[in-house]
């Protein structure tokens, strides 16, 4: 019997089955989150959707690790388990960039750490083969997504094998994840045996043999790209390009096969994915909030996918770079939806997605979005439709929405393809409607040398970006500014980069209150410049800040002004010969 259980939250227990007359779930899934349903949680978007499919799902959230037990709470599943670490690569949401533990973890009740294993899909998946033996599992999210090859792993500062190898799951999800995972259902729900569903987009998998892999390209084995890091940074160009055939990489006792990235959903398949009946709401059975919860729950996901393609941001290797945006009514309707919470005082805190602004561009190229080259940096690519005027289209709508007070556009904004809205329109509209005081954006840094390597637009762009902004503020009788977020020791950062950015803090008058430190994670072009020392794309050799003191040395230059760093920031100037700005004088960074 198919339950599809629409009312309420997602079984969590045996009596909650129960309740709803479920004997068997079709699913189970394990997630290294706290259970809230809410289309911000990777969780809850994949439950949801097979659940409006016909398949009943229930929840393991956060399961004790330390044994098998926790992971029968619900039974075996007729069908098969799903296992996500979570919204966040699990090292990363343990772990700082200096390899400490974090204080907090955003996704857990409380923000109480303590609550997820280490590379916890490999976890989660050796307790339910302990305790069910061969029952189909199917590992998908973040983490498994950017593990799906060999990979450098910066916490073990050692090149790992596939997650699947890792793992012992049957079938890998890379990417967004609703096609597969329906495509998945309907094999197992067949009577096909995990082992046998080869053929899904999007997926990867392991087998002993090549002999029914056809039109496949071959990568560089993992004991070849563990002892040569040019092979590595080859291979890893490869994976991250090569999106037309599957590609193959040969371990120990087999290969790991990938298949072609599964084909975005159109925008009527995205609409329905948010019009699912969320509760918006962590589970009742959490006595304290979860702060990502917090940061989310007024806010509304118009795209997905990104052109930028940032050396330091995995999106590109996680979901390639085509834009799908929903429609306009789509957003309007869950923003109804928002404003009847008793909890809603009238603001909408974001509009958007990885980056905002990209709501309604669009590929020309008749031959499709190609993976070759960014679309913006170093020159905008010809095929790029620029289209601003859908966002404002959709801004302008749901500032209208009864109950409505204020719009907020918080999500990243690529400031060099909002110089390319000749109209001026975009700017106008954020600076009258949608920001309050202060508009944050990234230009990371100000050295051509790295802004390249980063595949960030040249310092130019973004200042003049800021004086449109200025203006347009000033036209609205608005004081707003725009508040800079910079990056320390990202590869190719040398000291006298650092020291550059520095006096291009000092200059502006304006100092940051945070400052990142690169954080080498998987599936990132920056982490393979990390480990290699080699830019990928050219093969060159590329200076990398790898020593705690050196870092340490970069981050507080972009923070000289704090009294905490001045030992430090006089070290660091004196080892890049800049002697000249320590002592008295505005254009000293600190005093002697």
């Amino acid at each position: 019997m198919i339950v599809c259980m629409n009312d309420g939250f997602l079984p969590v227990s045996k009596a909650d089955m129960e309740k709803n007359g479920i004997e068997q779930l079709d699913f189970v899934l394990v997630t290294g989150d706290a259970y809230v349903d809410h289309p911000s949680f990777a969780h809850a978007i994949i439950s949801r959707y097979l659940a409006a499919h016909g398949y009943s799902v229930g929840i393991i959230a956060q399961p004790s690790w330390k044994s098998f037990g926790d992971f029968k709470r619900l039974g075996r599943p007729r069908l098969g388990f799903l296992i996500s670490a979570g919204n966040m690569d699990s090292m990363v949401n343990l772990y700082s960039v200096t390899k400490h533990r974090r204080a907090k973890d955003m996704y857990s009740p409380g923000g109480k750490t303590g609550k997820r294993p280490e590379r916890s899909t490999v976890v989660y998946a050796k307790r339910i083969r302990e305790a069910y033996g061969n029952v189909p599992v199917i590992i998908g999210g973040i983490e498994a997504s950017l593990r799906r090859f060999a990979h450098y792993d910066y916490w073990d500062n050692e090149v790992k094998p596939s997650i699947l190898i890792e793992s012992g799951a049957d079938i890998l999800v890379y990417g967004m994840g609703e096609r597969p995972i329906i495509e998945i259902a309907e094999a197992l729900d067949g009577g096909l045996a995990a082992q046998d569903i080869t053929y899904v987009e999007g997926t990867s998998y392991f087998t002993p043999t090549l002999e029914r892999v056809y039109e496949y390209m071959e990568l560089p084995s993992f004991r070849q790209v563990r002892a040569d890091k040019k092979v590595y940074a080859q291979a890893f160009m490869t994976e991250m390009r090569n999106r037309k055939e599957a590609l193959v990489q040969k371990h120990e006792k087999g290969f790991v096969v990938q298949n072609v990235p599964s084909k975005p959903l159109d925008q009527k398949e995205l609409d329905f994915v948010y019009s699912l009946p969320y509760m918006r709401a962590a589970h009742p059975m959490y006595q304290k909030p979860i702060p990502a919860l917090d940061e989310v729950k007024f806010s509304v996901t118009a795209t997905r996918g990104c052109i930028g393609a940032c050396a330091f941001c995995a999106l590109f290797y996680h979901q390639g770079k085509d834009v799908a945006w929903r429609s306009i009514k789509s957003v309007v309707d869950e923003i109804k939806q928002l404003t009847l919470d008793t909890e809603f005082k009238g603001y909408i805190h974001d509009v958007g997605g990885p980056t905002a602004n990209f709501y309604g561009v669009t590929c020309t190229n008749p031959k499709g979005r190609c993976t070759a080259r960014r679309c913006l940096t170093p020159e905008k690519c010809r095929y790029l439709k620029e289209n601003h005027a859908e966002y404002v289209r959709l801004l302008r709508k749901v500032r209208t929405v009864n109950g409505v007070k204020k719009v907020f556009v918080r999500s990243g904004i690529r400031y060099d393809y909002a110089l390319l809205d000749k109209s001026g329109e975009f700017v106008k509209e954020l600076a009258v409607h949608h920001v309050s005081g202060q508009l944050k954006l990234a230009p990371e840094h100000v050295s051509p040398d790295v802004l390249k390597l980063m595949g960030k637009p040249e310092i130019e762009k973004y200042q003049r970006f800021c004086q449109k902004f200025a203006a347009a503020s000033k036209r609205a009788g608005k004081k707003q500014y725009v508040l800079p977020y910079f990056m320390s020791s990202h590869p190719g950062s040398t000291m006298m980069d650092a020291v550059r950015l520095a006096e291009f803090i000092r200059d502006t008058g304006f100092m940051p209150e945070q400052a990142q430190d690169f954080y080498p994670t998987p599936g990132t072009l920056a982490t393979c410049m990390y480990y290699t020392g080699l830019d990928p794309e050219t093969g060159k050799k590329v200076y990398v800040a790898k020593s705690t003191e050196e870092k340490s040395m970069q981050r507080a230059l972009i923070q000289y002004k704090n009294p905490k760093n001045h030992r430090i920031v006089k070290k660091a100037l004196r080892k890049a010969e800049r002697d000249d700005l320590i002592g008295n004088g505005k254009k000293k960074l600190v005093r002697d």
